[in-house]
Formats: C-alpha cells, sequence, structure tokens
C-alpha cells in the first residue's frame, strides 16, 4: 500500500476523487476539530484539498471553487463553529509566552487579522514580565560577563519580537 500523501488521508481514509459539498463541509469540520483556523487559512487548506482531488480525478478546479469555500466559510462562521476572535485569542495564549508583540503581530497580520481585544491588551500589557521571564528560561540568572554576550542576549530578544529598547533594557538592568 502506498504512503498516504497527506495528514488527512492518514486520519480519515483514502482521498475522495471528487469533492462535494458535504465532503467538503466535512474536511473543514475535520480541521476546525484539531484547532482554531482563521478564516484565510482555512479557505486555503480547503481549495488545495479541492484542487488536489480534482487533479487526482483528471478534471478541472470549479470555476466558483473560491465563492464556495467562502459561502461554506460564511456558513461556518454563522454557525459559530469558525470565529477569527477565537482563533486570534488562542494563537496569543499559545504563542505569547515564547514570542513579542511585533512577532505576534506580524504571524496575525499573516492570516488577515488585526491584533485587537482583550488578549491582545494583556500581550501588550506583559510584554516586559514575559521578556524578561524568556531571558532567564534561556540564559539564567547570571549578568552577561561581557558585550558580546550582551549584544547576543540582545539579537536573541530582538528576534523573537520584543522590542529593542526593551531587550537592551532588560539585559543592561540584568547585568547590574
Amino acid at each position: 500500500m502506498p504512503a498516504p500523501a497527506c495528514r488527512w488521508t492518514r486520519r480519515c481514509g483514502p482521498e475522495p476523487l471528487g469533492l462535494s459539498p458535504p465532503q467538503l463541509r466535512a474536511r473543514a469540520l475535520a480541521c476546525l476539530a484539531q484547532r482554531e483556523h482563521s478564516r484565510h487559512e482555512l479557505a486555503r487548506k480547503l481549495l488545495r484539498a479541492w484542487q488536489l482531488a480534482a487533479a487526482k480525478a483528471e478534471e478541472a478546479l470549479p470555476d466558483d471553487a473560491e465563492a464556495a469555500v467562502a459561502a461554506l466559510l460564511d456558513q461556518l462562521a454563522d454557525q459559530g463553529l469558525l470565529s477569527e476572535a477565537r482563533y486570534m485569542d488562542s494563537r496569543l495564549r499559545t504563542r505569547a509566552p515564547r514570542l513579542g508583540a511585533r512577532r505576534l503581530a506580524a504571524e496575525l497580520a499573516q492570516q488577515g487579522l488585526k491584533p485587537e481585544g482583550d488578549t491582545w491588551a494583556e500581550v501588550q500589557a506583559t510584554e516586559r514580565e514575559r521578556a524578561q521571564a524568556l531571558l532567564h528560561r534561556r540564559f539564567g540568572e547570571l549578568p552577561p560577563p561581557d558585550p558580546k554576550e550582551r549584544a547576543r542576549r540582545v539579537r536573541f530578544l530582538v528576534s523573537r519580537g520584543f522590542a529593542a529598547d526593551l531587550a537592551v533594557r532588560l539585559v543592561e538592568g540584568n547585568r547590574q
């Protein structure tokens, strides 16, 4: 038996040759059962699955595929199964302990979302504490012994999306 082409086939059996609306909905629900998805991300996954199914059946992707996916996503959102606010909260809660506000905002922007809400306000309010915890978890309590090590620690925090001035203040404060 050949290896499955994707996670979907490993989890749900062989891929259907055509992708009917009930199958498209089932695929969307299977994705949402795993974790929250943004509208943009779920649309991309569903269109890709439809393209693969059409290619396997040696058919062309229907002209109204994007409209059908958009209608399905509207229906899921109306039923409360697809929520960008829930996705944003979930994403922020899981990624915030390791990343700064700038990096989180960039990741959300890639999904077509604008950071807002209570969770975003909490992320911004705890920026210093999260950076300090990350710095201690990575480098311990000892102050940096030389300028090269200080620069390394600052680069580490900046690469995680924390503001450069905050990173410098934390590393310099840790030196004293």
